[in-house]
C-alpha cells in the first residue's frame, strides 16, 4: 500500500484526517489504481464525525483515507492545530476532479439512492463526465440482492461510488471492503442527487464563502436543522474532548484527556 505522509494527518475527534490538495489526493488514488491495490476514501464533515463514531476503530487502517469536508473541519483544525487544511475536499467536487485527472476514462459502478436517481446519475457520469458506467444499483430493493458484491466485482469497476449518507454508506463499505475487488471505493453522500438534478448546488459565490451548508439548510430545514444545531454542538465538543488523540481507543474506553 502506498501510504501518504503520516506527518500530514491531523487528529480530529479521534479520526485521522489527511491534509492534501485535490491534485495530491487524485495522484495518490490513481497511483494505487495503477498498482492494482485498494483504497477506501471517506469525506469527514461534522455529520460524519458524529454519526460514524461506532465505526472509528475500523477506519484506522492504511487503506482508509479520510479527508476534510466543510468549514467546521477548518475551524477545528485552526483551533486545535494552529493551521487550516490546504483545501476543502468534498465528494461532489473531488469525484469529477478525479475523473478529469485520469489519462483515460475510468470504469465506474454507482450504488445507492432511489432507482430513478441512480439511473440519471449514471447517465450524467457517461454523458457529462465521459466515464464508463459498468453498472449501477439502487440503495433500496437493490441492496437485497444476495449477489450484489459478485455483480460489482464481475463488472470490472475501478471506482465504486456509494451514496447512502452517513453512517450507512461507511458501515456498508467497511463491512464488505475485503470482498470488494474494486481499487477505489468512496462514500459520496448526496452526490447522485446533484448529478441527477434532484438537488441544486449552491451558487458559486456561496460556495466560495463556505456557506453551502446554510444554502442546503434553507432548502431542507426540517431534515437538516438537527445536523447544524444539536449535532454541531456534539461535533465541537468531541473535537475538544479528544483533541490529542489519533487512536480510537479513548472513544471506546471513554478515557478523559490528560
Amino acid at each position: 500500500m502506498h501510504v501518504m505522509n503520516a506527518e500530514r494527518v491531523l487528529p480530529i475527534a479521534g479520526y485521522p484526517i489527511l491534509e492534501a490538495t485535490p491534485k495530491e489526493l487524485a495522484d495518490h488514488l490513481l497511483r494505487i489504481l495503477r498498482h492494482h491495490e485498494k483504497v477506501t476514501l471517506f469525506y469527514a464533515n461534522s455529520n460524519f464525525v458524529v454519526k460514524c463514531k461506532p465505526l472509528i476503530n475500523r477506519m484506522h487502517d492504511d487503506s482508509v483515507v479520510i479527508v476534510n469536508d466543510g468549514v467546521g473541519m477548518d475551524i477545528v483544525a485552526r483551533a486545535l492545530h494552529g493551521r487550516s487544511f490546504k483545501a476543502n475536499l468534498n465528494g461532489t467536487d473531488f469525484t469529477p476532479y478525479l475523473f478529469r485527472e485520469s489519462v483515460r476514462p475510468l470504469r465506474v459502478f454507482l450504488l445507492g439512492g432511489r432507482l430513478d436517481v441512480v439511473m440519471k446519475a449514471a447517465i450524467h457520469v457517461e454523458q457529462k463526465l465521459d466515464q464508463v458506467v459498468v453498472g449501477y444499483c439502487d440503495g433500496y430493493q437493490g441492496m437485497s440482492d444476495t449477489k450484489l458484491i459478485q455483480r460489482i466485482n464481475a463488472s470490472g469497476a475501478e471506482v465504486l461510488l456509494v451514496a447512502m449518507g452517513n453512517p450507512l454508506q461507511e458501515a456498508w463499505i467497511l463491512k464488505h471492503r475485503d470482498q470488494l475487488e474494486v481499487p477505489i471505493v468512496s462514500g459520496v453522500g448526496a452526490l447522485f442527487d446533484f448529478w441527477a438534478g434532484y438537488k441544486p448546488r449552491a451558487p458559486m459565490f456561496i460556495q466560495k464563502l463556505r456557506l453551502e451548508w446554510l444554502y442546503r439548510l434553507s432548502l431542507e430545514p426540517r431534515r437538516l436543522l438537527k445536523r447544524y444545531t444539536v449535532d454541531a454542538v456534539v461535533f465541537f465538543a468531541d473535537c475538544i474532548k479528544y483533541r490529542k488523540y489519533l487512536a480510537p481507543a479513548p472513544l471506546q474506553q471513554q478515557t478523559k484527556p490528560q
